[in-house]
């Protein structure tokens, strides 16, 4: 069993997407970071500052007026919390429009990189021909056949 296991963890499959998790991981902190460190604030900026999160309706019980999301859910209330709803859809888009421009990029520095390769290649030197190497190898044997 232990045999087994060690096989498994072994697969190429496997480590390849323990590396894919870590990085997915590293790669949700940066983009997180993208959008409540750099997006939303300048969003907050060209909308004055709205923030729809503490917006709900109470569905039934009571709750205080003015109470913010997290009192109304603590009252045991029903509540209808459709800001939340609201900025989590905006914060996907954002997360979204940014992952998007991050692929974009990437594969733009991809092309890039593969067309220098390419240029690379078609301007490196090519040998002789097979024909040109069989007729100088006919050329040197002859030479030695009739010495001068």
């Amino acid at each position: 069993m232990i045999q087994e296991f060690k096989t498994f963890i072994a697969r190429g499959n496997v480590i390849d997407l323990a590396v894919g998790i870590i990085i997915g991981a590293a790669f949700t902190a940066i983009v997180n970071s993208l959008v409540v460190d750099l997006i939303n604030p300048i969003l907050g900026l060209m909308t004055g500052g709205i923030d729809f999160t503490d917006k709900y309706v109470v569905l039934s019980g009571t709750v205080a007026d003015g109470a913010s999301l997290a009192a109304a859910r603590d009252s045991g209330a029903a509540i209808f919390a459709y800001g939340a709803f609201a900025m989590a859809v905006l914060n996907f888009l954002i997360v979204a429009w940014a992952v998007f421009l991050l692929v974009k990029g990437v594969n733009r520095l991809q092309r890039t990189v593969k067309r220098e390769e390419e240029a690379k290649e078609a301007v490196a030197p090519t040998g002789p021909s097979q024909e040109e190497l069989l007729a100088q190898i006919r050329d040197l044997l002859a030479d030695r056949a009739n010495p001068v």
